[in-house]
């Protein structure tokens, strides 16, 4: 059940993978055919694949050993339970039925309704059968030619896009609060679809629109026009140069979001996307082209998300002109509101002991301990400063193992560090302690910013989280009643890195905007969930299963 995947590297994320599920994890397959994009192997990894409850804190613990168990293998329990059955349930109904009378979740009316819903779409899905998509390539041959380069060849117009067929069916957009089910729902569906759709993936949006943008700045520098031939071919003034240039340019781009949309649907014929938002002009001004030409080349699309349609890059730089894709949205996808008055990560559960405070010697004794337990097997030795490559880049993982990294939380957030950064290192690692988390204030707002996008990384992920902090986990973005209020710039610069607006105030002293409160109580009731045992164990069965030889 995890939305951001175990990956092995490549030298450029490519969206052209088709998924394969494998155990709890969906792999997505490396295809020359499909990609030029050269691959490598992580250790113990044989397929190329890619990037693509309000409980009160124990106080006691069961013995380290135990926890290093319920961490490191699948129990006997679930084996026999859920998990073991899982291959049985078929259908979205069928597996929330089995999820409640297994007592993993609770029978809930609302949710039922919801239920329904995806169980339509999941019958339309087993007669559907997606027509042939067009070769990318093909297109960016055609592109090429030297009259494309000029302002009345091809290239000049924008790609005419296809028209979406009435027979392809309509996807879905559920949105709601936290706490309302909805990545609970998305997995459901997810892994339970019909043995017909073998072109799959389920991915955050985030990362979906960070592979995007590689793979369309991939797809311009094959097509690039040097400006140098239209400028002397033109009628030699500096108007019509200059309007040559800007056309070409229009028509690279146009290209490239073709190629890019081609490129997915040949081997998607369903997408879910987890926590759809659009925060920046950049994801704006290509979205509309490059969902719309995905649904026209018959990608079914599932999406999650906190919001309306309607409230979607509310206040954005040029909304108007994300309006369209707005529209769109809301005429290709059944939107549902997931909202019932109940969040359902607060439903009691029994906790797993992953979260430790105060920063005294007795529990920094216990997580030592836990991650010698954790960490133990001689024939992978934890290695310190350990390099993962980012992006061309070298992050040192101060000590970790195979499997379980560990950092100081000034090591993880006290350094600039990107969304990119954390979806890497919650990648490669499948458990991750941080210790000395500290209780942040107004004036720790960079530190708070970048503790939420990694939480975020590591929920996505199903990464298993141990900590140490100051205070009690659920307390620390808590603030001091002396820190300084923050500038209007400040605020702006912070929401805007969390992507959100400023419709209503209130409640916590470093979160002031409904933007930022949303963020903060996302995050609370994450690590909320991450503590419980409910997590530990899914999270374990998600990855602990050893892929199978290719």
């Amino acid at each position: 059940m995890s939305a951001v995947h175990r990956s092995v590297r490549t030298s450029l994320p490519c969206l052209a993978q088709p998924a394969r599920q494998v155990g709890g994890r969906r792999l997505a397959l490396a295809s020359s055919r499909h990609s030029p994009l050269a691959t490598r192997q992580a250790p113990g990894i044989h397929a190329a694949c890619i990037a693509c409850s309000s409980m009160p804190i124990s106080t006691r613990s069961p013995p380290t050993s135990i926890i290093a168990r319920r961490y490191a293998s699948n129990s006997s329990a679930l084996q026999s339970g859920t998990h073991a059955s899982k291959t049985k349930a078929s259908t979205p109904i069928q597996r929330y039925d089995q999820l409640v009378q297994t007592g993993v979740l609770r029978d809930d009316a609302h949710q039922r309704k919801i239920i329904k819903v995806l169980q339509s779409l999941h019958d339309q899905l087993k007669t559907y059968k997606q027509a042939d998509v067009p070769d990318p390539e093909e297109h960016l041959e055609a592109s090429k030619g030297l009259f494309s380069w000029l302002p009345f060849g091809k290239g000049a117009n924008a790609q005419e896009v296809p028209a979406i067929s009435d027979e392809i069916p309509k996807g879905l957009y559920l949105y709601g609060d936290v706490g309302t089910g909805k990545s609970m729902l998305m997995d459901l569906f997810y892994d339970t679809l019909p043995s017909n759709i073998t072109s799959k993936r389920r991915i955050h949006f985030h990362q979906f629109m960070i592979e995007a943008h590689k793979r369309a700045h991939f797809y311009k520098s094959k097509t690039h026009k040097p400006s140098g031939i239209v400028m002397m071919m033109s009628s030699g003034s500096s108007s019509s140069a200059s309007s040559a240039g800007g056309a070409a340019s229009a028509g690279e781009e146009s290209d490239a979001i073709e190629a890019v949309a081609r490129e997915m649907a040949r081997n998607h014929s369903v997408l879910c996307f987890d926590e759809f938002q659009v925060t920046d002009i950049a994801d704006a001004m290509i979205l509309r082209g490059l969902l719309e030409r995905m649904l026209a080349y018959g990608v079914v699309m599932v999406m999650t998300s906190n919001r309306h349609p309607d409230e979607l890059y509310k206040n954005g730089i040029q909304r108007q002109s994300f309006l369209p894709c707005i529209d769109l949205l809301k005429s290709r996808l059944g939107v549902t509101d997931l909202n019932s008055g109940t969040d359902y990560r607060k439903v009691p559960r029994a906790l797993s002991k992953v979260y430790f405070s105060p920063l005294d010697d007795a529990n920094t004794r216990e997580f030592d301990k836990l991650f010698d337990a954790m960490t133990s097997d001689p024939h992978d030795p934890v290695v310190e400063k350990r390099p993962l490559k980012i992006w061309g880049r070298t992050l040192q993982v101060p000590r970790s193992t195979q499997r379980v990294a560990r950092f100081t939380f000034d090591e993880l957030c006290g350094r600039p560090r990107s969304a990119a950064d954390y979806i890497e290192i919650c990648n490669n690692f499948s458990t991750i302690f941080i210790d000395d988390i500290p209780k942040m204030g107004l004036n720790q707002r960079d530190l708070a910013r970048r503790f939420i996008t990694f939480i975020d990384a590591a929920y996505e992920s199903k990464t298993k989280l141990l900590a140490s902090s100051e205070v009690p986990i659920l307390q620390i973005f808590s603030g001091d009643a002396g820190d300084a209020k923050p500038t209007a710039d400040q605020m702006r610069a912070l929401m805007d890195d969390l992507g959100l607006t400023m419709d209503d105030l209130g409640g916590s002293p470093i979160f002031t905007g409904d933007e930022e409160l949303f963020a903060f109580a996302r995050v609370i009731s994450r690590l909320t969930e991450m503590g419980s045992r409910q997590y530990a164990e899914t999270a374990s069965i998600a990855g602990t299963e050893a892929p199978p030889e290719y």
